[in-house]
């Protein structure tokens, strides 16, 4: 008898299932265990909504007064069911069904979950949340890719966009500014793909990010003093390096009085200013027209007198007009962009700018964007999941074809990292003294100089 049949023989011995030997295709997806209250959930579903109707859909009900009405008839509905059911199955029966009506089914209790920083769903059966930096499956699941399709569909139809065969990517936010994007067939091969970035409910302010380590009070300092003076400001890093959590903190340093634009392709900056103006992008409609972009955004807040454009990312050649505005009089601009490090930065604005087809030489780009950035912020993620931010780094202006840059402070890799991966250092002044202190004095910003005193690295 061969290993294979004695093992075989070994199972059916002890009632064991028999394993699948076929081959594997396609990414392995995780198995889970079937659901032993799923018929009975998907039947109380269908009679809780058939009880209550066209009330689902009433827009005169408040949110709590429609969740009231389905818990009343969720608990209704169940008396009425022969099935027998534990204490908590009866309540996890309850909760599921009422995430499902009122809110996003199985996400629910991870977007409820203040410690999970994001949530991505791989098709029906397999979802991930990121929680403390780190990935980790979860057991949530749905029932198929209907349940999700039905499920994002909820999500991007409440804020007026929509994902189907002819445009099978979407980008959307949830009521609390979250970020929303989702996939489907044909694009995604293996099923609807959902990931949604959460944003605190209570967005971080300044102290929070130096409690985290993310950069320390000298730093919180002198940028409040660079957003005062009206600096134009760039915030870059990798994807999930934090940059929209910075922006919104250096928004916040902002003053009151002034008018600010937002211009965002969904909207997730909080700002608590009077005096804000939000603008979102739209995509093409069904027919393929009525797209607004990022770049007629800008070019509209032109018109609408702002004192302050913030940008939450740009990302194509809307760069071009954000220059323009920057070297237009409109100081104190803030924006993101995705790149590896600040000398990075400025070559990927400088692709972005000649992606609007200008026939510019690259020397009038450089000059334009030498004269227009005044700063430079980087974040990037460390291997522990904690987001700090590495160089603060001042554009100084044209050397020949070359723009001069010089950072005023640098993260301090040298100090090392302990056994998790956390690192040791902290950002460090390098002992340079930035050459717009004049542009401090002309606005009425006093400026600490001694927070530019050389720390030694590696101390």
């Amino acid at each position: 008898m061969s290993l294979s049949d004695r093992l075989a023989q070994a199972r059916r011995q002890r009632g064991d299932a028999p394993v699948d030997t076929t081959p594997q295709t396609g990414p392995v997806r995780r198995r889970h265990a079937a659901d032993p209250l799923a018929d009975l959930k998907r039947t109380v579903h269908a009679s809780l909504l058939e009880s209550l109707g066209p009330q689902l859909y009433d827009s005169r009900l408040t949110e709590d007064e429609l969740a009231g009405k389905v818990r009343n008839a969720l608990q209704e509905v169940l008396s009425h069911e022969e099935t027998p059911l534990t204490v908590t199955d009866r309540a996890r029966l309850a909760q599921e069904i009422a995430d499902d009506i009122l809110g996003f089914g199985p996400l629910e209790p991870y977007l409820r979950d203040p410690e999970v920083t994001e949530v991505m769903v791989n098709g029906a059966s397999t979802i991930f949340i990121e929680r403390a930096g780190k990935i980790q499956p979860v057991d949530g699941r749905f029932a198929d890719d209907s349940h999700l399709r039905r499920t994002i569909d909820k999500i991007v139809g409440r804020v007026g966009r929509r994902v189907d065969e002819s445009s099978p990517m979407v980008d959307a936010r949830l009521q609390d500014g979250s970020r929303v994007n989702a996939v489907i067939p044909p694009l995604a091969v293996d099923g609807p793909t959902l990931t949604i970035r959460k944003f605190a409910t209570d967005p971080y302010e300044a102290e929070d990010l130096i409690t985290f380590g993310t950069m320390t009070t000298a730093v919180a300092d002198f940028l409040s003093s660079c957003v005062r003076a009206r600096l134009n400001v760039l915030v870059s890093g990798g994807t999930g390096a934090g940059k929209t959590t910075t922006l919104n903190v250096l928004s916040s340093f902002i003053p009151d009085q002034e008018r600010i634009i937002t211009i965002e392709d969904a909207a997730e900056l909080q700002l608590h200013q009077e005096h804000v103006i939000r603008l979102e992008s739209r995509p093409p409609n069904i027919e393929g027209k009525g797209e607004v972009t990022i770049r007629d955004l800008v070019r509209n807040a032109l018109r609408m007198r702002p004192d302050r454009i913030v940008v939450g990312e740009v990302r194509d050649s809307a760069a071009l007009d954000m220059l323009q505005a920057m070297n237009t009089g409109h100081d104190g601009s803030i924006c993101t962009a995705h790149s590896n490090s600040p000398r990075d930065t400025l070559s990927r604005v400088e692709t972005m700018v000649l992606m609007a087809g200008a026939d510019l030489p690259l020397r009038a780009i450089r000059e334009q964007m030498a004269g227009a950035v005044d700063l430079i912020v980087h974040q990037s993620r460390f291997r522990d999941g904690s987001r700090r931010i590495t160089h603060v780094t001042e554009v100084v202006g044209m050397e020949g074809d070359v723009i001069t840059l010089q950072d005023l402070f640098l993260f301090d890799h040298q100090a090392g990292y302990d056994d998790n991966g956390t690192p040791r250092g902290h950002l460090r002044s390098t002992g340079l003294r930035p050459k717009f202190l004049d542009k401090f004095a002309a606005a009425g910003v006093e400026s600490d100089t001694s927070q530019f005193a050389f720390e030694k690295f590696g101390a």
